[in-house]
């Protein structure tokens, strides 16, 4: 039932929603340019209402690719061979391409990166660790993988995420898993070693090991769950971090010990904070700013072998991200255009 609500009634209404937009576009932009003057920030309302077509114009047109696709390559007899895999992959770079150009624009965003990236070692095969804080993470770290280093990203998501239509169709058709946590019968770290299996050269696992957005609330809920286990240590370390919550262990793990020949690559970034409904995406959203995504490269040889070693290992980590988000905030860009 709740497949056939997501591709038989929200993916037409997106379509349609996006027809109708542009028909009345006119009237949209004219209303956010007079609101403009009175909301903080040089045309906030204009700016964001203009990423905001882009974002549901490129969904629809999506959308109705991916409908041709699934007829081209036989009903979807086809559809989760390699070739059209591949074909599935190139339309992802594009389509990301695409968006981040124009809202990097709009927004006046600079994006920098730091540390040794995935294309220093080429040919192996990378477990990508990021710290998670919104949804712009996930698509930045996509958009960087695929576009900037050629990798095909294989991603960990919630299953919410399904409930957006595009991504719904185009994750079930690439190695993907939406996961829902706790859900009795649903071995999660079980699916994720089943994804992390086979990774190959230009693969890339990507998993958010936190489990979710990072807010205050749930960083006290998940030290609360560490004392509640009995993990006194482990809950006294998630307390000195301020800025990340405790990452959960299991699904790393998992993807370690199915994916025996990759190495790991952390990231952290800033500026993407909080970013987690409406409201936070309006207050929070960021504009004339430059970003930094940091990256650190851990070699298979020097990821300890034993579990409670790699748990420990893993807290460590977490431990410098926390200190290097304390220290790095977005920049503000000077004004003009930028580069």
């Amino acid at each position: 039932m709740t497949w056939a609500l997501r591709r038989l009634v929200l993916a037409p209404a997106v379509v349609a929603s996006a027809v109708l937009l542009w028909f009345t576009l006119p009237l949209w932009l004219l209303g956010a340019a007079l609101v403009s003057p009175v909301v903080p920030g040089r045309l906030r309302v204009v700016r964001l209402a203009w990423v905001a077509v882009l974002y549901l114009t490129i969904e629809a047109l999506l959308l109705v690719v991916l409908l041709g696709m699934w007829l081209a390559s036989g009903f979807g007899r086809r559809i989760r061979t390699p070739y059209w895999e591949g074909i599935h992959y190139d339309l992802v770079q594009g389509v990301m391409w695409i968006f981040f150009r124009e809202a990097r624009r709009v927004l006046r965003l600079t994006i920098t990166t730091d540390g040794p990236a995935p294309d220093a070692h080429p040919g192996v095969p990378i477990v990508v660790c990021c710290r998670h804080a919104g949804p712009g993470d996930s698509f930045t770290l996509v958009h960087a993988l695929m576009h900037w280093y050629g990798r095909e990203p294989r991603v960990v998501l919630k299953d919410t995420l399904a409930w957006d239509p595009a991504i719904d169709v185009l994750l079930n058709r690439i190695p993907a898993r939406f996961i829902t946590p706790g859900r009795p019968g649903e071995d999660v770290d079980e699916q994720i070693a089943a994804l992390a299996t086979g990774l190959d050269e230009n693969d890339a696992f990507v998993i958010f090991p936190e489990g979710g957005n990072f807010t205050p609330q749930r960083r006290t809920r998940a030290i609360e769950r560490l004392r509640r286990l009995g993990l006194q240590a482990m809950a006294d370390r998630a307390e000195r971090m301020t800025h990340v919550l405790a990452p959960k262990p299991g699904g790393l793990l998992a993807a370690l010990d199915a994916a025996p020949e990759a190495d790991v690559v952390l990231v952290a970034h800033t500026g993407l904070d909080h970013l987690t409904g409406v409201a936070d995406i309006w207050r929070a959203l960021p504009m004339d700013k430059r970003l930094t995504m940091r990256w650190w490269q851990v070699p298979r040889a020097e990821i300890p072998t034993d579990r409670d070693a790699r748990i420990d290992w893993l807290y460590g980590w977490w431990e410098t991200i926390d200190a290097w988000v304390a220290e790095n905030r977005p920049e503000d860009l000077p004004p003009g255009r930028s580069r």
